[in-house]
């Protein structure tokens, strides 16, 4: 049995077929199959008018984004695909908060359907904090395939990580 660690907590079944399809070297076909381009969205500009096309079709109200960036800090293994920091400075007499997203860098090499799960992601806690079920409710509605997406993103990393 291959430690699949992206997999945790997903059913047995679903983790024997990706098992089998990584012992016959047939994973990262599959995937291409599915997920056949990669996007042209390589820069923090145009990152940020992404994040901000899909916030403003979505969650109009939600706070301003003051920053939003590729992070080559960001790491998979650690847990992090994407943070959403709200940041709170006082400026003179006021307290002045701002909200950045950074975006882990190896997804300016995926397809943009998983630039696409993290980026909902992240906007997500513009709204909940936390992952509860209002969380994935507004992550479905802003993409109805999340869960499948955010699998799909998980089975790409466990082919990425062992290949």
């Amino acid at each position: 049995m291959t430690k699949l660690p992206y997999l945790n907590g997903y059913p047995a079944e679903l983790i024997a077929r990706i098992e089998d399809l990584l012992e016959q070297d047939q994973l990262g076909d599959w995937l291409k199959h599915k997920y056949s381009s990669r996007h042209d969205i390589q820069t923090d500009k145009a990152l940020y008018q992404y994040v901000t096309d899909i916030k403003q079709q979505y969650i109009k109200n939600s706070s301003v984004l003051a920053k939003v960036a590729y992070d080559s800090q960001q790491h998979p293994m650690k847990g992090t695909l994407g943070t959403n920091t709200f940041v709170s400075r006082v400026q003179g007499g006021k307290l002045k908060s701002k909200n950045e997203i950074h975006i882990a860098a190896l997804f300016r090499e995926t397809p943009e359907a998983f630039l696409r799960v993290i980026v909902i992601h992240e906007l997500s806690h513009l709204k909940e904090k936390d992952h509860n079920k209002a969380f994935y409710k507004l992550c479905c509605h802003m993409e109805p395939d999340y869960h499948q997406l955010e699998f799909d993103l998980r089975v790409w990393l466990t082919w990425r990580d062992l290949s």
